[in-house]
């Protein structure tokens, strides 16, 4: 089984059913035992053909009129997207993809593909002139509200952000008590550390190193996911909640925050997601919280004594606007009305929580959106007093689009 190959199915099965591209290319990798190498050329095909759908079907409707057929469509969705969006050597590109085709249909697969390449300079100066949605395969509704509420510059240069391979981080974890292999870390990384706004965060290229991660020496975090948590501030002698707290990775921060002290309640809805977040704990010696399983939609279900807490981070489900270049499927997921569906969860959520503040507590609305229905709108519906918000812009920032608001009670 070759990456393409693999590729090709999984992008395959990612149309035809409503499962996540990530987890339909981690069973097929597992399945036919990808090398590393071919896992990482897999996940570069299937992911940059999903990004870039609307431009490789424009340029497939460009060269060939008339129907063809859905197998043959992702043939050539794969093979151009090598051609003009990837470094992928322009003739490894259009060979190994005729390779894949059956029989029948190799003669129009490779017809279509070296046409491509002939015409590739005249088609990329084409391409220049295309609306937004078929240049970056975005949708023309979230384009057009990314242009009102952030303006035209922004629109194309987060269009653009998107469609690049996404940055990866982690945080170095200095709650490990092995304080001699944190510092070896920390010499490792210091070439690719972030800078003093987000201390201990690094990036790295390819795969972080495993042996780092099992040990629970790191945390494959982005920058972006720390800015609730510093608004937050936790003071030792306090009592948090992190009420929406699966995988776990912003509440291992506040307990770094609280240097192990204090007392944390990490809570979230499903039992998978407790149990993973449980894992976490565990690997990154996180040792004072307790997690428990909570359904902020029912408040008569909540195991909490009213104002109990002294800070309460409320990091809610969103449309993950702010996250479309790491996830892959966000784009195509979203409907137009689903920033106001989520904002009507997020109030509820809110609203749900407030009660568990002490007089005077505060809490950290969060999301991982960029659009001001989720944000500022719901924050302002709450009752309480705002106090300070932080954005995460991606084309400004250089991280992923995050929000959070500190509202005092």
């Amino acid at each position: 089984m070759s990456a393409r190959r693999c590729a090709l199915e999984a992008l395959e099965t990612w149309e035809d059913t409503s499962r996540y591209a990530e987890d339909i290319l981690a069973d097929l990798s597992t399945r036919y035992q990808l090398s590393p190498a071919d896992r990482g050329l897999a996940v570069d095909i299937l992911y940059g053909t999903i990004r870039n759908l609307f431009l490789v079907d424009e340029i497939i409707d460009r060269l060939r009129r008339g129907r063809i057929k859905a197998e043959t469509q992702n043939l050539l969705r794969i093979g151009l997207y090598q051609l003009f969006c990837s470094e992928i050597a322009e003739h490894a590109a259009v060979n190994e993809t005729v390779n894949l085709a059956r029989k029948h249909e190799r003669g129009l697969v490779n017809a279509i593909l070296r046409n491509a390449q002939r015409q590739k300079a005249e088609l990329q100066n084409e391409i220049a002139t295309w609306p937004l949605e078929d240049q970056y395969s975005q949708p023309s509704f979230l384009i057009d509200r990314w242009e009102a509420e952030h303006g035209k510059e922004a629109a194309l240069a987060f269009c653009q952000w998107n469609n690049k391979i996404p940055q990866s981080y982690a945080r170095i974890n200095r709650l490990h008590p092995n304080t001699e292999a944190v510092n070896r870390v920390e010499s490792e990384t210091q070439p690719c550390q972030v800078g003093p706004e987000f201390p201990d965060f690094f990036t790295f290229e390819k795969a972080p190193r495993m042996d780092w991660i099992e040990e629970g020496l790191i945390y494959v975090q982005d920058p972006s996911t720390s800015l609730a948590c510093r608004l937050l501030d936790p003071q030792a002698e306090e009592t948090i909640l992190d009420a929406c707290a699966a995988p776990g990775g912003k509440t291992a921060l506040l307990s770094l925050m609280l240097n192990g002290k204090g007392r944390i309640s990490a809570c979230d809805s499903a039992a998978p997601r407790i149990e993973r977040m449980q894992e976490n704990f565990s690997r990154l010696h996180v040792e004072n919280v307790e997690s428990s399983q909570v359904d902020w939609t029912k408040p008569e279900e909540i195991p909490f004594e009213p104002e109990t807490f002294d800070g309460i981070l409320l990091d809610v489900p969103c449309s993950n606007s702010g996250v479309i270049r790491r996830r892959v499927d966000v784009r195509w997921r979203i409907q137009p009305g689903d920033f106001e569906r989520q904002a009507e969860l997020q109030t509820l959520l809110l609203a749900n929580v407030i009660p568990f503040l002490k007089p005077g507590g505060r809490v950290v609305y969060s999301t991982c959106s960029i659009d001001r229905v989720e944000n500022e709108e719901v924050a302002a519906a709450s009752g309480l007093t705002l106090e300070k918000s932080v954005h995460s812009h991606p084309w400004e920032s250089g991280f992923d689009g995050a929000y959070a608001a500190l509202l005092r009670k």
